[in-house]
């Protein structure tokens, strides 16, 4: 991609650590200084932490590239959910530390191209990546689920995104937050969140629910009904508490209820 501000920042801040902890330097130069842009990069970081037996990391490079090939949404969404962490994030500084350790960041990457793989009918490695990304990164993203860019994951530990959920762009949500169904119905029975949502820590919500756009959710609150646009709502079961503040909860990552 040409004219790529992220990518040419990301080698600049690899330099600089390189330089400055000679221990990562090899760890540097293998996942970016040594690649020839983002998305060689990120296959090569992404495979190397799924390789595994069954599946070897040249194949998993292999067929990541074969994505970013034929794909360049995938680089797009992936430059804005870097973005996402780097914006939205207080403990992050840079572009450096979350490519190369934010476990949420690196299993939303991996969910995209399991997505692909799944919307071209290849599901049964699509089905493995989810396992193996659920192993490795403990975030349980079912790859037919349909998640939109500027997506930020924090901390990430626990998440799980269910088949038919619908996650549009510039949501944010924290570590363990559900979007699952609320038994055992079939069809179209996951949450869809709007643009702008918030979502706190912990948080459950379940079935063919809509949070509306910009909505806020507490930390720990169970879902079950339909959030309106621009509305906070906390509790188990979770109610209306008041309206959202900012115009976008996701991008001011204000967890306050009012």
């Amino acid at each position: 991609m040409k004219n790529d501000p992220i990518w040419e920042q990301l080698i600049i801040e690899a330099e600089h650590t390189a330089s400055e902890e000679p221990a990562l330097a090899q760890l540097l130069h293998a996942c970016l200084i040594d690649r020839a842009g983002l998305e060689e990069a990120l296959s090569f970081r992404l495979a190397r932490k799924l390789g595994h037996h069954a599946v070897p990391q040249q194949y998993l490079q292999e067929i990541f590239l074969e994505v970013f090939g034929s794909q360049d949404l995938i680089g797009c969404q992936v430059r804005e959910d870097l973005l996402a962490v780097r914006t939205r994030d207080p403990a992050t500084e840079d572009y450096l530390t979350p490519f190369i350790y934010y476990k949420g960041f690196q299993a939303l990457s991996s969910y995209r191209f399991a997505h692909y793989l799944w919307s071209r009918n290849r599901k049964q490695i699509a089905r493995y990546l989810q396992s193996i990304i659920s192993e490795i990164f403990q975030v349980d993203i079912h790859p037919a689920a349909r998640i939109g860019c500027g997506i930020l994951i924090d901390h990430a530990t626990s998440v799980v995104i269910g088949e038919t959920a619908i996650v549009e762009d510039n949501v944010s949500l924290l570590h363990e937050v559900t979007l699952g169904g609320t038994g055992k119905e079939l069809g179209d029975r996951h949450p869809k969140i709007r643009s702008g949502v918030l979502i706190g820590a912990g948080a459950k919500i379940l079935g063919n629910v809509e949070i509306g756009e910009c909505a806020k959710i507490g930390a720990g609150s169970v879902v079950l009904e339909d959030v309106p646009p621009h509305t906070t709502v906390a509790g188990v079961p979770a109610v209306i508490v008041g309206a959202s503040q900012d115009a976008s909860p996701a991008l001011g990552m204000d967890h306050k209820l009012c």
